[in-house]
């Protein structure tokens, strides 16, 4: 058996007028993340993951924001094009681990709802995602909520 390990990390910019969807549960807050996509930054931090243990670049490669047919997609599908990208290539995902930075809202209430969400997409048992949340203190432009990152490390495997 073959293990490979890939990190990702994603930030996209906090305004008013757009949803905040994180980890494929739209979450209620007064602003929204600005992307081409959804801007969800715990997917794409999660595809960057795959997609980099398998050597197969990130997720700007093979969803460009150039592309008219990403603008506003939900990141879901995204995951889920780029689960089945990695397994054509012969490799299964063992596990994810990854930890969203926000001051606010509070994620830790919706990590259950999106461990649950990304468990159906990727097609892995619920207890092999790992999410954790985390604020900066009140440093940087996370502290200042100008925006959310997320950081990802995925496990593949390869029989």
């Amino acid at each position: 058996m073959k293990v490979r390990i890939g990190f990702g990390f994603d930030v996209h910019k906090l305004v008013e007028g757009r949803d905040l969807w994180m980890g494929g549960v739209k979450i209620p807050h007064t602003l929204g993340l600005l992307g081409h996509s959804d801007a969800d930054v715990l997917i794409h931090a999660i595809c960057d993951a795959i997609l980099g243990a398998a050597n197969m670049r990130d997720i700007g490669f093979h969803f460009p924001d150039t592309a008219g047919e990403y603008k506003d997609i939900d990141s879901k599908i995204l995951l889920k094009k780029t689960v089945a990208l990695v397994r054509e290539k012969g490799y299964e995902i063992g596990n994810i681990d990854a930890t969203i930075c926000a001051e606010r809202p509070k994620m830790n209430p919706h990590i259950p709802e999106m461990q649950r969400v990304l468990s159906e997409v990727m097609g892995i048992d619920i207890d092999d995602i790992s999410i954790k949340a985390t604020t900066t203190e009140k440093l940087g432009f996370t502290g200042r909520e100008e925006g959310i990152s997320a950081y990802a490390v995925a496990l593949i495997e390869k029989a």
